[in-house]
């Protein structure tokens, strides 16, 4: 137990190492919060502070790394980004007509440095050549569109 006392910065060490590599087998960040702590103590024992102090001090920043660090490092990890793949990934783009597009008549439009077919969303737009179109979605291969409003002055 004098070993212990006289070596506890490497005791806490060691412990935060240990625990730090259990958490990467767990990966649940409970280890990885408890390492933090036991560094926490190791640098109590480093500046001389009685055992008592260090475990108090180790106990506290592991629990409050607990409460406050963890739930936000899950939630992080957990809850990515939302990817969008394929067509859905061209609903709420912006293309260029390049062929006059009517509910009778598809027309084209560049979207993304391709060329697709386009339908109007409302039944009685008339879309020209040069307009700029929002996506609104997309069915099979065919894109149905919206004018953007022009801002004339």
């Amino acid at each position: 137990m004098e070993w212990l006392r006289e070596h506890a910065w490497e005791t806490w060490l060691a412990l935060s190492i240990g625990l730090g590599v259990a958490e990467m087998f767990s990966l649940d960040f409970v280890l990885l919060m408890l390492a933090a702590g036991a560094a926490v103590g190791m640098v109590a024992a480093l500046l001389g502070a009685p055992v008592v102090l260090q475990v108090i001090l180790a106990s506290a920043a592991a629990v409050g790394a607990l409460a406050v660090v963890r739930p936000s490092v899950v939630r992080r990890m957990h809850h990515g980004p939302e990817l969008q793949v394929g067509h859905d990934k061209l609903v709420g783009k912006q293309g260029l007509v390049t062929e006059r597009i009517t509910q009778q008549e598809p027309g084209r439009i560049k979207l993304s440095g391709e060329v697709w077919t386009a339908q109007p969303y409302d039944d009685t737009v008339v879309i020209e050549p040069g307009e700029t179109v929002d996506v609104l979605q997309i069915r099979g291969a065919t894109a149905i569109v919206h004018p953007v409003p022009r801002l004339d002055p």
